[in-house]
Parts: C-alpha cells; structure tokens; sequence
C-alpha cells in the first residue's frame, strides 16, 4: 500500500490535488492530510511516506522550515514541493535540494500529478 502525505493550510488546493491523486492511482493507497507542517513533523517518521506533497507557504513553519526539522528522519519519500508561488528562487532551492524530487507549480497540478503516477 503506498502512502501519500499532503501537506497544505490551503483547503482547496489539498481537495484538488487529492482527487488527481485518486484518479491517477489504481494500487491500494492511503492519503495523509495534514493543514500545518507543525503537526507534520511530528507524524511523519511513523508514516514515512512514499510521496509527500508539501506547500512552501504556511504558517507557523514553511515547507523550508519543515524539510530541514524532517532531514534527519532518514525518510526515503519521493518529496515534492507544490507551491503557488513562481519565485525563481523557490524553483532554484527545490532543485538544490536533495531531498527534493521536483517543484510542482499548483496551476499544473494536474499534468504534474499524472506525470507523477504514469511511472
């Protein structure tokens, strides 16, 4: 069973990128969602996994914030940073980050996502 964290404070965006996830999917899964990276970082370890969708922008801690709290953890998830920002310097960081897999714009979440599960 593969499991699949979400991490986003916004609503909207997790309830979109949850259904492309679900139509893409046709092997038993599970969907974590969390609204704070706070309250993700304290889980993730114990669901270690084997994709993690994370927003850069939240509040108490960003996804930034979160990845260097987590890189420790010794996880071997496939992280990918969706985010709605287009900050060049977002993109350059995610790119130079090893546990980063890729950056996903959120206005393509849906390419991105089928791009993702057709492997």
């Amino acid at each position: 069973m593969l499991n699949i964290v979400i991490i986003d404070d916004d609503e909207v965006s997790t309830f979109v990128t949850e259904q492309y996830i679900r139509r893409c999917l046709s092997v038993p899964f599970k969907i974590h969602k969390f609204s704070s990276a706070v309250g993700a970082s304290q889980q993730i370890a114990n669901l270690n996994p084997n994709y993690l969708f994370l927003d850069l922008m939240m509040p108490q801690m960003t996804g930034w914030d979160f990845l260097e709290e987590i890189k420790e953890a010794g996880l071997t998830s496939e992280v990918y940073i969706l985010s709605g920002s287009l900050d060049i310097s977002d993109v350059e960081k995610a790119s130079n980050n090893r546990m980063v897999k890729k950056f996903l714009p959120k206005l393509s979440v849906k390419e991105s996502i089928l791009d993702i599960f057709r492997n």
